[in-house]
């Protein structure tokens, strides 16, 4: 049992490394309020804020997973090679799609709210 509470610790820990150390997190959380307080003043619905709290779990969630792909690749190897540069590349891209697509969801939800 011991075991399983420390796993959550660990992962509590990774997330306050992530929002302390990468630049990307605290640019997505300042996202996050700016959104959240438009949210709260449209006043969005249950359904709204569910498909865009899950829109923030996606987004930060694929940050995470693309500065944990980064720090392996750099841990890995300080030279400039080119499996290195497409592993960071995509796990970037993956992100990018994720906040692209949530922002159009978002401005969907506001479209509906100002017809």
């Amino acid at each position: 049992m011991h075991a399983f509470f420390q796993s959550f610790i660990y992962a509590f820990r990774g997330i306050i490394d992530a929002l302390r150390d990468e630049r990307s997190m605290k640019i997505h959380f300042a996202a996050i309020i700016a959104t959240s307080a438009s949210a709260f003043y449209f006043h969005f619905n249950y359904m709204e804020w569910c498909i865009i709290v899950l829109c923030f779990a996606l987004v930060v969630s694929l940050e995470m997973m693309n500065s944990a792909i980064e720090n392996t690749v750099d841990l890995y190897t300080n030279e400039k090679m080119e499996l290195a540069r497409k592993a960071k590349d995509i796990a970037a891209g993956a992100v990018l799609i994720a906040s692209i697509f949530s922002v159009i969801i978002y401005f969907a939800i506001l479209y509906h709210h100002f017809n």
